[in-house]
């Protein structure tokens, strides 16, 4: 059943339009709701933990603007104030789709969030390049304390995400060049930690040693699971050609890691592809890109082994940035987005998914996602999902 919205339905809080979409009232079929991020925001990310959905956003000129959080106790109907999270306007990039911050939430409920500086960002990282910027919400929970440079050694950062656990640690990544670097295949993913949720960070080191390079302009995906198990996903640069996607996990906590390679992809260029880990159960959901098709799997918390491997349905033109969503029926709801390139914007589909990977007959799609941006999704108390575009 294809998807239609429901227009006699907007409303408008806090510069948020959500509209409802497509779905019954049943826990089987549930409803599918769109919204638009907040004052026409770009690049949403969400979190949703304990009930809160936490909400990061971008603003301003995409080469040097402002990153925005607000957090909604209802579930999408109403959100809070805006809180600039970079504490020097204009210090943060959204050009190239995956150069936004990423947040994560922890143990405490504090906010990090991590992101590649603009231009205006100082102090400037090796080679003049740009800093790896860190911040985290106060104490007061009403601002995010000064932000800081987490990178010295590494240059050319791109594809910064965060991760953190119940122990208090806090993880960010990147991918750089070490001193002497020179391509792609000699690109490292690198690691910042804290174990003192984010008041001090131990030098950057690379995470993962293997020489697969990173591709140089692709983002990175980081996730700490509920039994602390730290996950990354990075797209490599083996030879410059290789561009698989690999799936790193740290039982240590962030100190080793162990990689595998989940999705090949034999292409000579950057493809500016994005990922996505989230806890479904007690075990996690990667989503990534291969070859203009997006796909998602199951890592088994007990093995950490990826499995259950779903192509989203039928063919489309250039699928990108997947985002996903599960509820508590057991439900996921994989979104993508399509026709997207270069400074344009494109399309918002979705497909529905049952405890087995099943697709269901909730499916859809609708224009309107502004060129450098992105998706995001979370499932409601009821079972109902939101996409954010």
């Amino acid at each position: 059943m294809s998807a239609r919205i429901v227009t006699g339905l907007s409303l408008v809080m806090c510069g948020v339009a959500l509209v409802s979409a497509v779905g019954a009232a049943n826990p089987a079929k549930p409803s599918i709701n769109l919204m638009r991020v907040p004052n026409s925001g770009i690049q949403p990310q969400i979190v949703e933990k304990d009930g809160i959905v936490h909400l990061l956003y971008f603003t301003g000129d995409p080469k040097g603007g402002d990153l925005n959080y607000v957090e909604s106790r209802d579930y999408g109907k109403t959100f809070s104030k805006p809180i600039r999270v970079n504490s020097e306007s204009g210090t943060a990039m959204a050009t190239g789709n995956i150069r936004g911050g990423q947040m994560a939430i922890g143990a405490d409920g504090r906010v990090h969030v991590a992101w590649i500086g603009s231009s205006l960002a100082q102090p400037r990282a090796a080679s003049n390049s740009a800093p790896v910027l860190y911040a985290r919400m106060a104490d007061t929970k009403d601002h995010f304390e000064a932000s800081h440079h987490v990178n010295d050694a590494s240059w050319g950062a791109d594809g910064a995400s965060i991760a953190a656990d119940s122990k208090d640690d806090v993880f960010v990544f990147w991918h750089a060049q070490p001193p002497g670097g020179r391509n792609e295949a000699e690109r490292r993913l690198w690691i910042a930690r804290s174990t003192n949720g984010g008041k001090s960070f131990a030098g950057e080191r690379v995470a993962y040693s293997e020489p697969t390079g990173v591709c140089g302009c692709c983002g990175t995906r980081a996730f700490a699971d509920a039994d602390d198990t730290v996950y990354t996903l990075f797209r490599a640069a083996t030879q410059v050609i290789h561009r698989d996607m690999y799936l790193l996990t740290s039982m240590d906590r962030g100190m080793t890691f162990h990689g595998v390679d989940i999705a090949r992809w034999n292409v000579g260029a950057c493809v500016m592809s994005s990922a996505s880990l989230i806890q479904s159960g007690k075990d996690v959901l990667a989503a990534w890109e291969s070859e203009k098709q997006v796909y998602f799997g199951r890592v088994d918390h007990a093995t950490h082994q990826l499995g259950g491997v779903t192509a989203a349905p039928d063919s489309g033109t250039n699928r990108k940035y997947p985002a996903i969503a599960t509820n508590n029926n057991g439900q996921t709801l994989f979104v993508w987005t399509e026709n997207m390139a270069w400074a344009k914007g494109g399309s918002v589909v979705w497909q529905l998914y049952d405890r087995s990977n099943h697709p269901e007959a909730v499916r859809g799609q609708t224009t309107g996602v502004p060129a450098w941006s992105l998706v995001a999704a979370f499932a409601r108390r009821d079972g109902s999902f939101t996409i954010v575009y």
